[in-house]
């Protein structure tokens, strides 16, 4: 998918699933886009990845022609310019915690005269050049830019980095946001719901997507009936664990019955 539809499918409120994929592999990325997910996220702030291994989930993602999001590990403009020379649908941007550092962001996405990125023809984003004057010209309608709310700070800016142009996405990392706000891991808990309200109604307002995280599918139609649309569920370390405990639970269960 070219990434402008994609961004406007985002932009449009479409309930679009993706996954995380953690464990810096071109083969999962490539097994999870096959799938069927909407969108996939190479999480380069957590995960053992690095630049080699992102242009090869790049490539893999790719071949299975599922949208690719790039966490990179701070909202740093050299990170976002050597990510986004590669080619990605978008980036998402952890802690992000203000209004400035949410324009800080969307300036480093953005070639001049709307932004500050380095501007570099030869690279995979342009197809090495041969796109490179129609990026130039309407980039700043090209890339996906997400933000994470993970602080008490984040969900409080929350209606003026909506309101910042170039920002699509407010996605609740649940983790970090539940542990700042002193209540680690208790989704139901008051504060969190307040948190995930207060996101949604920042998103809708100023026509942007709510995203969020989540470890357990049971929640997505809760998660749904909240406002998201850009819903993550899982990983793939996750899953590769889960999968392996099953078969050697299952084994173990087999094992005993033999005997």
């Amino acid at each position: 998918m070219d990434p402008r539809a994609f961004r406007q499918e985002v932009l449009q409120g479409k309930t679009l699933l993706g996954t995380f994929l953690n464990l810096g592999s071109a083969m999962t990325t490539e097994i999870a886009g096959r799938t069927g997910f909407d969108w996939l996220l190479l999480d380069h702030e957590h995960g053992p990845g690095g630049e080699e291994t992102m242009l090869h989930q790049l490539w893999a993602a790719g071949t299975a022609g599922t949208p690719a999001i790039v966490r990179i590990a701070w909202n740093d403009p050299v990170r976002i310019k050597r990510a986004l020379d590669m080619g990605p649908a978008g980036l998402m941007l952890p802690m992000v915690n203000s209004k400035a550092e949410a324009e800080a962001a969307v300036s480093a996405v953005r070639y001049p005269p709307r932004g500050t990125r380095g501007v570099s023809k030869f690279n995979r984003s342009n197809a090495f050049s041969v796109d490179f004057p129609r990026n130039f010209a309407t980039g700043h309608e090209m890339f996906t830019t997400v933000v994470q709310i993970e602080t008490p700070a984040a969900v409080a800016a929350a209606d003026d980095m909506a309101a910042t142009d170039g920002i699509d996405v407010l996605f609740i990392g649940p983790v970090d946001l539940s542990t700042n706000l002193g209540c680690p891991d208790q989704l139901d808990h008051p504060d969190m719901i307040a948190a995930r309200k207060s996101v949604v109604a920042a998103a809708r307002k100023h026509g942007k997507a709510a995203g969020i995280l989540l470890h357990d599918p049971a929640r997505m139609g809760l998660t749904i009936e909240e406002g998201f649309t850009f819903i993550a569920v899982g990983s793939d370390g996750g899953a590769v664990a889960a999968g392996l405990r099953t078969f050697l639970d299952k084994s173990r269960l087999g094992m005993t019955a033999k005997k």
